[in-house]
């Protein structure tokens, strides 16, 4: 159960939106204005929004670009995690990560079990983590992205929320990097 905590502070954070798509633009995009929405309504910034072609050549550079900007703190996408040929946002986000968070996608799928059945097995949402940046990838359905973002992320990312949040761990995750005494 998810719980805020009104004697703690709000913190916002910095997070980037990336549709995968060969198809949508910006006025169609769907997916992405949904999660803008939800991510603005929750009081955190919207600091980059793309759209990007299914290739995954072009989705790495783009995280990487996004995980080398200190003022991208999380990544959250947008399609492309099926299992059709063209679908390589999993592959791309496995090939920046440094860490994986396995319990983003076990959680995501189980919590779509009860509204789309076993067609839940279809999802390759996956989170992770990358030189002190968030990634998310969700699928690329409204429905998905307000699954996504109402069910996990926004308590994840709510530094008010208990018993703990990744919001609270972002000052010790490039700690590894500093020299030891």
């Amino acid at each position: 159960m998810s719980k805020i905590d009104g004697e703690r502070a709000f913190l916002s954070v910095n997070i980037a939106v990336l549709t995968v798509s060969d198809s949508r633009t910006e006025a169609d995009d769907t997916s992405g204005h949904t999660l803008v929405e939800r991510i603005t309504e929750a009081g955190h910034k919207v600091v980059d929004k793309r759209i990007i072609k299914d290739d995954k050549d072009l989705l790495v550079a783009q995280l990487k670009r996004w995980i080398a900007d200190p003022n991208v703190d999380v990544v959250i996408s947008t399609g492309g995690t099926g299992l059709t040929g063209r679908d390589v946002t999993p592959e791309a986000f496995h090939a920046v990560y440094e860490k994986e968070i396995e319990g983003f996608g076990e959680l995501f799928r189980q919590l779509s079990f009860p509204k789309i059945g076993t067609s839940t097995i279809q999802s390759r949402a996956t989170g992770g983590l990358a030189h002190g940046t968030y990634l998310f990838a969700l699928p690329g359905s409204p429905g998905a992205c307000r699954d996504g973002w109402d069910d996990i992320l926004r308590w994840q990312l709510d530094s008010r929320h208990r018993p703990c949040n990744l919001v609270e761990l972002m000052p010790r995750l490039l700690e590894h990097l500093k020299p030891h005494d």
